[in-house]
């Protein structure tokens, strides 16, 4: 399913899209007619609408798109992408016509099998904003799985870690659970987890990563999913701690789109 205002879309409504990949989304998974952290997702919506295209977004309206695209029972991945579709490439100041995108496709199964990672130097641009351009991180991603692991996972020059691709990570040093302190897109399933579970954030490094018991990573697809393998560190595939996670994230009773 795809609309663009509410409406079916045309092939040539996307090309503005697809040749300057200028733009904002969230994607949220709705189960049976309901999303957790539905306001942060809003609030997400609203404050990059604010950062691209200098104006406001109604979430009100949003919901209402994103509610015709996702069924009142089982689950389904809503993705909403706000561009403006008469984007001048010589001149993006004038970008301030944001027009709402919804589309969404079958939510798979959880939990997800454990994730092997690569660790590459990159931070992403903007990287508090959840950007339509992700040439960087799927050109990360197709390099690490060219090198036998699953995703890749983003540290500066110093070795610092601060996400994957399009997931955050989270560390359990055997009694807390542990957030990088790092520039990276805060995520709506850390977030609400954060507000479970007791944490720390600190900087976490890849030399710290032989004193961690287990690793995780979070997004609204994914729930929360094991990393079993950094480089060439072992992790646990199942921990106590990974299961605590889910449970309490599961335990989050969503709002109703």
């Amino acid at each position: 399913m795809a609309e663009l205002n509410g409406e079916p879309v045309e092939p040539a409504q996307l090309q503005n899209l697809s040749l300057t990949n200028y733009g904002h989304f969230t994607s949220m998974r709705v189960d049976d007619g309901r999303v957790r952290g539905l306001s942060l997702h809003m609030e997400r919506l609203q404050r990059d609408c604010r950062t691209l295209f200098g104006t406001h977004i109604d979430p009100q309206r949003v919901r209402e798109l994103a509610r015709r695209a996702a069924p009142s029972t089982g689950s389904t991945t809503v993705r909403v992408t706000v561009f403006d579709p008469s984007l001048d490439l010589g001149h993006p100041d004038k970008a301030d016509d944001p027009h709402i995108l919804v589309t969404s496709r079958p939510a798979g199964a959880l939990p997800l099998p454990p994730l092997k990672v690569q660790s590459t130097t990159y931070v992403r641009d903007v990287p508090s904003v959840k950007s339509v351009g992700l040439f960087a991180t799927l050109h990360h991603r197709r390099q690490a799985q060219l090198n036998g692991f699953d995703d890749a996972l983003f540290v500066d020059e110093e070795h610092v870690i601060s996400e994957g691709g399009t997931w955050n990570v989270g560390f359990f040093d055997g009694s807390q659970v542990i957030w990088p302190n790092a520039d990276c897109l805060v995520g709506v399933t850390m977030e609400l987890l954060k507000g479970a579970h007791g944490h720390e954030t600190r900087s976490v490094r890849l030399d710290d990563l032989t004193n961690m018991r287990a690793a995780f990573a979070t997004n609204a697809a994914i729930g929360v999913r094991a990393v079993s393998a950094i480089d060439g560190i072992k992790l646990p595939e199942s921990h106590a701690i990974i299961d605590t996670l889910r449970k309490e994230y599961t335990e989050i009773e969503g709002d109703l789109l």
